[in-house]
Protein backbone atom coordinates (compact mmCIF):
# COMPACT_ATOMS: atom_id res chain seq x y z
CA UNK A 1 0.00 0.00 0.00
CA UNK A 2 0.99 2.84 -1.13
CA UNK A 3 1.37 6.73 1.30
CA UNK A 4 1.31 9.96 0.16
CA UNK A 5 2.86 12.20 1.18
CA UNK A 6 -0.58 14.52 2.25
CA UNK A 7 -1.39 11.51 4.33
CA UNK A 8 1.34 12.22 6.63
CA UNK A 9 1.02 15.42 7.13
CA UNK A 10 -2.19 15.41 7.69
CA UNK A 11 -1.25 12.74 10.59
CA UNK A 12 1.71 14.92 11.78
CA UNK A 13 -0.88 18.24 12.20
CA UNK A 14 -3.81 15.94 13.96
CA UNK A 15 -1.10 14.98 16.29
CA UNK A 16 0.56 18.27 16.59
CA UNK A 17 -3.23 19.23 17.92
CA UNK A 18 -3.93 16.74 20.06
CA UNK A 19 -0.41 17.14 21.94
CA UNK A 20 -1.83 20.85 22.09
CA UNK A 21 -5.20 19.97 23.32
CA UNK A 22 -3.47 17.85 26.02
CA UNK A 23 -1.21 20.74 27.37
CA UNK A 24 -4.07 22.94 27.56
CA UNK A 25 -6.15 20.63 29.56
CA UNK A 26 -2.85 20.45 32.10
CA UNK A 27 -2.21 24.19 32.06
CA UNK A 28 -5.63 24.58 33.22
CA UNK A 29 -5.26 22.34 36.17
CA UNK A 30 -4.76 24.55 39.35
CA UNK A 31 -2.34 22.74 42.28
CA UNK A 32 -3.43 23.09 45.31
CA UNK A 33 -2.33 25.89 47.84
CA UNK A 34 -0.63 28.00 45.26
CA UNK A 35 -1.10 31.76 44.51
CA UNK A 36 -3.18 33.30 42.08
CA UNK A 37 -1.73 36.23 39.90
CA UNK A 38 -4.51 38.48 41.04
CA UNK A 39 -4.00 37.61 44.79
CA UNK A 40 -0.50 39.29 44.82
CA UNK A 41 -0.14 41.73 47.62
CA UNK A 42 0.33 45.19 45.97
CA UNK A 43 1.82 48.34 47.75
CA UNK A 44 -1.27 50.29 49.04
CA UNK A 45 0.45 53.68 48.58
CA UNK A 46 1.56 53.53 44.60
CA UNK A 47 -0.17 50.43 43.81
CA UNK A 48 3.10 48.69 42.17
CA UNK A 49 3.62 44.73 42.85
CA UNK A 50 5.59 44.06 45.90
CA UNK A 51 8.12 41.15 45.31
CA UNK A 52 10.06 40.25 48.53
CA UNK A 53 9.74 40.82 51.72
CA UNK A 54 11.37 44.59 52.30
CA UNK A 55 9.47 48.17 51.76
CA UNK A 56 8.43 49.35 48.65
CA UNK A 57 10.56 51.89 46.43
CA UNK A 58 8.52 54.31 46.75
CA UNK A 59 8.74 54.53 50.36
CA UNK A 60 4.98 53.95 51.24
CA UNK A 61 4.29 50.58 51.59
CA UNK A 62 5.67 50.19 54.86
CA UNK A 63 7.10 46.09 55.35
CA UNK A 64 5.74 43.12 53.65
CA UNK A 65 3.85 40.80 56.47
Amino acid sequence: MRVLVSDVIVKAVSLFLIAMVVLAMFGRLRVPGSKKIGAALKCPSCGSYRIGRGPCTCGGGGDRK
